[in-house]
């Protein structure tokens, strides 16, 4: 015997893709988004997104170095690709998005966990960053003192509370090491690599505290168009934005909500290539 939709039935048939997504307000208005990177080349994306007739919002930041307690002005330059790949994507995705850049890139690549936690509390503290983009991960290796692991959750936790909401990316399938903050599952939003016929789709696919998975091929830089949840992580970050643009109030258990059940209801859901 067939049973009679509930209100719950009711309601999770009006959170459609096409309904949320697509709506022509969800443009990431009234959001601002952090990015802790390697920096971000604000001249490249002005120039690009000039040209296309959708001028962006200015990118402002901060520089964050180990052997330096306060942060650096930022001027406008990356110390290498990978943020600008990011920040791309966020705005190719939400182009009305406020974005600030935290450089975190340490001379001798990648980042160190407590010059990542600084500028994470800078982000939420300082710029009010309604989300904060991870791409950069930490390697695992780099978190082998208890403590230092500790402090790291300790900041992710606190902007959880704080209604911020993390994206973090996946290791990208190395077969010893995880990547963090993206193993913290539960506080933030931590995202796998996966190819879509549209930027604009994604997956639930809980695997290893991994849960999401979302386009990873980027637009713009010298490794853009090679699949990584570096790309992946900030197409979830800018689909977020959308969504809060038509609600800012959201808080990240509401939007992790949300981001599951827009993909329950798209016909069970896009398919990964």
């Amino acid at each position: 015997m067939e049973q009679e939709p509930t209100i719950f039935d009711e309601l999770f048939a009006l959170l459609r893709p096409d309904r949320v997504l697509r709506d022509p307000r969800a443009t990431g208005q009234g959001v601002v988004v952090g990015i802790i990177d390697s920096g971000v080349d604000r001249a490249v994306l002005e120039e690009k997104f000039r040209g296309r007739g959708t001028p962006i919002q200015r990118i402002e930041g901060a520089i964050f170095r180990p052997d330096k307690p306060d942060p650096v002005p930022y001027d406008g330059r990356q110390s290498a690709p990978h943020g600008t790949t990011v920040a791309d994507t966020i705005l190719t995705l939400a182009p009305d998005v406020k974005l600030y850049s935290a450089d975190v890139f340490g001379p001798h690549g990648g980042s160190e966990v407590e010059t990542v936690i600084r500028a994470l509390h800078h982000a939420i503290d300082v710029w009010k960053c309604k989300i904060v983009n991870l791409s950069l991960g930490v390697p695992e290796h780099r978190l082998q003192q208890i403590q230092r692991r500790m402090q790291f959750q300790r900041a992710i936790e606190e902007a959880y509370f704080r209604d911020v909401l993390v994206f973090a990316a996946a290791h990208n399938e190395h077969p010893i090491t995880r990547s963090y903050p993206a193993a913290f599952a539960p506080p933030l939003i931590s995202v796998d690599k996966g190819l879509f016929d549209d930027p604009l789709q994604f997956a639930y696919r809980l695997r290893d505290q991994i849960e999401f998975q979302a386009h990873s091929r980027g637009y713009l830089g010298p490794f853009a168009r090679e699949p990584a949840t570096s790309w992946a992580t900030p197409h979830l970050a800018g689909i977020a934005a959308r969504i809060l643009s038509l609600r800012p109030g959201l808080k990240p258990f509401e939007i992790k909500t949300i981001l599951y059940w827009l993909f329950r209801s798209s016909e069970n859901g896009p398919a990964p290539r």
